[in-house]
């Protein structure tokens, strides 16, 4: 057995050195100091900070990353990073007050539990609050532009936790090196992504200017009951002699969903983290774990009563793996139904025609809806469900009055640019340039169009069909009695024309399907598209719109 002084004479080095290499419970000074710089970081040392978002029923931003990334996954870029206002305040204050220059970035893991590490893999920026109003200083803009060219080289998506100010003018230790900093590159950077990766904004409390802009970049914005959004805040609105406004007033949740800009609403916080980590997991992958209501009950979702209305969102959430679907701007463009689901642990786009609003005509503001639901899905991979009872586009001098024209025929242009499987069926009503539309551009544009048994279609709506075509042999008709009753036939003969089984047998649409037979027809689909071809070196971007 060796001793102390034997080792001594073996090494080189003395006894006392040797027990410091092997002691692993003294903490020398330089670690010491990184521990103490880290935990200003911490809401245990920022109490004051934590107060303030408890009283506001809000969490830290450290929470929401740390609840969002699976447990010891997330490691931290810039953590060290102070406020560029060294000129002004002591650098002991902005290091306690201004911990990563309110700015938390970094990489973790999500959905790890389903996913393999490459799918579960993430980027998460959270602006902070509570240190300078989650103001972009000019450290944590820095910061930023690094971890976007990350999530752009590696293709990491990326979740932006958003609340904040915009600039902030209070950082003098830049005064030397730039004017207005208009020259930054991280705008541009961040639009960049958009394709690429998925971008994912979440919103709790205000978000307003350059916070703004990057949400507005991002493919889906989750935000709290509690947020307000605007391209400038109070300060903005009256420095530019608009007037003197709180920020409650400016783009609440009310406002920002009827009108699109938000894309789903939730309760609070952790809600905001749950559906995030939802919504990414569409795009990591299938699960290998799922249930599936009983299919006969799509059986007997369309009334037997063709003008009677249902409700889709039944139809779609029974079609769906139980509890898969997630619905995209349900209080914008209310005719049409968009939204993500799983079948057999596989995610899809799905898209379907409201016959409670409008009848399912297209209007368009869900025109839009669904146009950009197929950019995200054709951008990322997702196959599309299309469900399709519509009469057609809506008509109209007060619809013209909205750009119908031009936003109806977004979904042909982007329909036909659409490499992702996409799957067409009828649930009732096909009528018109809307089915068309619905269908990718037509019925034999689709992977497949099939058609339940209550399918009925038609150049367009068969009434207004019969009372154009057919104008003069009513007219001429006097007696009321005998004009209805030649209406009724003439009626009951295109009904009878426009029967999803005539359809068929005309080879206009590829079969008339059992709705209970639904998932099986898209399932054998999916099995039957080719490889998936290699992506472009470049990329198409999703309109933000």
């Amino acid at each position: 057995m060796k001793t102390p002084k034997d080792k001594e004479e073996a090494t080189g080095k003395s006894a006392s050195s040797v027990k410091k290499e092997t002691d692993t419970t003294t903490i020398r000074p330089e670690l010491a100091e990184m521990i103490k710089r880290h935990s200003f970081g911490l809401e245990e040392n920022r109490p004051e900070a934590a107060a303030k978002r408890q009283q506001k029923k809000q969490r830290m931003a450290r929470a929401n990353v740390e609840d969002f990334c699976d447990s010891g996954s997330f490691i931290e870029y810039g953590a060290l990073a102070i406020a560029a206002q060294r000129g002004r305040r002591a650098e002991e204050d902005l290091i306690s007050k201004t911990p990563a220059d309110g700015l938390i970035a970094g990489i973790g893991s999500v959905n790890g539990s389903f996913f393999k590490d490459d799918k579960a893999r993430c980027m998460v920026m959270a602006y902070d609050y509570t240190v300078l109003a989650g103001t972009q200083g000019f450290f944590n803009h820095k910061k930023m532009d690094r971890m976007l060219k990350l999530a752009y080289e590696q293709r990491l998506p990326l979740v932006l936790f958003a609340e904040g100010g915009g600039g902030r003018p209070g950082d003098v230790d830049a005064i030397g090196i730039m004017v207005a900093g208009l020259d930054l590159s991280t705008f541009g950077e961040f639009g960049k992504l958009s394709g690429r990766i998925p971008v994912v904004g979440v919103v709790s409390g205000p978000c307003f200017a350059g916070n703004a802009a990057l949400l507005g970049c991002c493919d889906v914005i989750i935000a709290t009951k509690n947020s307000n959004i605007g391209m400038g805040g109070p300060v903005m609105i009256e420095g530019g002699g608009l007037g003197i406004f709180k920020p409650e007033e400016i783009g609440p949740i009310d406002v920002q969903t009827q009108n699109g800009v938000v894309d789903i609403e939730v309760a609070d916080d952790a809600e905001a983290v749950a559906a995030a980590k939802k919504y990414l997991a569409y795009f990591q992958g299938a699960t290998p774990v799922w249930e599936a209501a009983d299919q006969l009950r799509l059986r007997n979702l369309i009334p037997e009563n063709s003008k009677r209305a249902y409700n889709v969102r039944t139809v779609i959430k029974a079609l769906a793996d139980t509890d898969s679907f997630l619905e995209l701007r349900p209080k914008f463009g209310p005719g049409m139904i968009t939204g993500f689901m799983r079948i057999e642990g596989r995610p899809f786009g799905v898209m379907a025609n409201n016959c409670m609003h409008m009848a399912g005509a297209i209007e368009a503001e869900g025109a839009d809806k669904a146009a950009r639901l197929m950019q995200i899905c054709n951008a990322h991979g997702l196959p599309i469900i299309s469900l399709c009872d519509t009469p057609g586009f809506m008509v109209g001098p007060e619809i013209e009055k909205r750009a119908q024209v031009r936003h109806v025929c977004r979904m042909f242009v982007v329909g036909s640019h659409l490499t992702v499987p996409y799957f067409t069926v009828v649930l009732r009503r096909g009528y018109g340039l809307g089915a068309m539309a619905m269908a990718r551009g037509g019925f034999h544009e689709s992977f497949f169009t099939a058609s339940w048994p209550t399918g009925e279609f038609g150049g367009m709506g068969i009434e207004g069909a019969i009372k154009a075509g057919f104008k003069k042999e009513l007219a001429a008709i006097e007696n009321p009695e005998e004009r209805e009753k030649f209406y009724d036939m003439l009626v009951a003969q295109l009904y009878q024309r426009g029967k999803a089984i005539n359809m068929a047998s005309y080879l206009e649409i590829d079969s008339v399907i059992d709705p209970a037979d639904t998932r099986k027809w898209i399932m054998q689909g999916i099995k039957s598209v080719p490889a998936k071809k290699h992506r472009k070196p470049g990329h198409s971007f999703i309109d933000p719109w």
